[in-house]
């Protein structure tokens, strides 16, 4: 990880998930342009899905300009009970007047995940308008990232082939569990203005504290972002006493 993360370690899930939500409408309120968000699956980000959808906070933000991405997908249907969009379509994007136009999911109802990875990749690329990443223009201007029992992220798992891949934005995953997967990469997932890691329970305990010590065999710690680092967690995850702000 190039950059030391900002940690803020709160009481409980819900304080976390009630003080990011500030956090985020807070940081893209202020955004004056065009705004990418790459959202996380899984469960822990839905309370705080759920809170972004409805007001007031859901009225404070400028969703004509906002465009929502996401950080890896399983190979189902947009309807399956599994699907990362299906529970942020949910949670949040079926409550909030954001443009159909500027929600970009994961094209999972193609012939593989192969062809799905592809294709979302030249949809990145389209809404970037370049073939190439520049440092100095990131990609997203958030990104909200889980953090697995075993220290992955998005779908980057360990020992997996696709750690090592610099070049594509997005791959196709596959021997991780009973579906394939597509995934942005690292320098895809880097990109972007501000990262933040949404850590619950007591179950990523371990893992956080192996990325709070720079573990390099953790698939998050080799993360290398171009801009501001932040975690959240809760007290079970980070085991340490709680405090406020943000």
């Amino acid at each position: 990880m190039s950059a030391a993360p900002s940690f803020q370690v709160f009481d409980t899930p819900e304080e976390l998930a009630q003080r990011l939500a500030d956090w985020i409408v807070a940081r893209v309120g202020a955004h004056r342009g065009r705004i990418a968000l790459c959202l996380s699956g899984g469960t822990t980000p839905r309370r705080l899905y759920a809170l972004l959808g409805a007001a007031p906070r859901r009225d404070h933000i400028p969703w004509a300009r906002t465009h929502c991405f996401w950080g890896d997908e399983r190979f189902v249907p947009r309807g399956d009970p599994r699907s990362n969009f299906r529970m942020a379509r949910e949670a949040l994007l079926q409550h909030a007047p954001i443009p159909a136009e500027n929600i970009h999911a994961v094209p999972t109802d193609r012939g593989s995940a192969a062809d799905a990875a592809a294709e979302y990749e030249q949809t990145l690329k389209r809404f970037y308008g370049a073939d190439a990443l520049e440092p100095g223009r990131p990609l997203f201007e958030l990104t909200l990232l889980g953090l697995g029992e075993d220290g992955h992220i998005a779908s980057l798992f360990p020992n997996s082939p696709a750690l090592n891949e610099t070049n594509k934005w997005a791959l196709p995953v596959t021997g991780q569990g009973a579906v394939d997967r597509v995934t942005l990469t690292y320098p895809t997932l880097a990109s972007s203005a501000a990262t933040v890691f949404l850590v619950a329970g007591k179950r990523k305990h371990e893992a956080l504290s192996h990325l709070r010590a720079g573990d390099p065999a953790l698939p998050a710690t080799r993360l290398c972002q171009v801009g501001e680092v932040f975690v959240f967690a809760d007290r079970a995850a980070a085991a340490a006493p709680a405090f406020s702000g943000a």
